[in-house]
């Protein structure tokens, strides 16, 4: 099955730049395709890997960077912006 994902991170920290930029790197190495603009980064793959790769994502933030919201809306099927 494919799933789309929006994410939204808000670190609550006061330097929140940098731990913003850190994950969207990392899900830029992933084997996801990431979209990503001001407002949210968007993933998009077959069901076991987008929640494996948010999974590693999320729990690797707590614990580089302690306490963050992750706003994330999941829909089944392929939602990647077309050209």
């Amino acid at each position: 099955m494919y799933l789309s994902a929006q994410i939204s991170y808000y670190p609550l920290t006061d330097d929140y730049k940098a731990p913003i930029k850190d994950i969207v790197k990392r899900l830029e190495l992933s084997e996801l395709e990431v979209y990503s603009n001001r407002m949210s980064t968007q993933i998009f793959g077959e069901f076991e890997d987008v929640m494996g790769v948010f999974s590693e994502i999320m729990k690797w933030s707590f614990d580089t960077y302690g306490k963050a919201v992750f706003v994330v809306n999941f829909i089944e099927g392929d939602r990647r912006p077309r050209s």
